[in-house]
């Protein structure tokens, strides 16, 4: 039997869990699928989840490095980028780019330095 991929979900390091609930969820719209804590003092680790994108937040020091990148493949991206910008979040106000190899780029960058790269392919010419 060969091997068959159904699902990659990348784990991005952050540092407090108030400010990645604020950016996660309240300003990009994600929702928390489940959250695991050892005890009420150990790091979080948690799952959430929009449209299709599931992602891995941890707290812990050994799961991955921050400043982590992110490129996701998406549709909906201009619909999706004045729904974010709506909500007037403080801390980031980013723009869609078009990119040299003819797509659309919407870059979030998270409280901890990771960043989401939302991509979608323009129409060809």
């Amino acid at each position: 039997m060969s091997l068959t991929v159904t699902q990659t979900v990348p784990i991005l390091r952050i540092f407090d869990i108030a400010k990645a609930r604020e950016f996660y969820l309240d300003f990009l719209g994600f929702t928390v699928d489940w959250e695991h804590r050892f005890d009420g003092v150990s790091p979080i680790y948690m799952q959430i989840s929009r449209a299709g994108l599931t992602l891995h937040l941890s707290e812990h020091h050994g799961d991955c490095c921050p400043g982590s990148t992110v490129f996701v493949r998406v549709t909906g991206l201009e619909e999706y980028h004045r729904e974010i910008m709506a909500k007037g979040y403080g801390y980031l106000r980013p723009g869609i780019e078009k990119t040299f190899y003819g797509s659309m780029c919407l870059e979030l960058i998270d409280p901890f330095g990771n960043r989401l790269r939302l991509d979608e392919a323009l129409p060809k010419v």
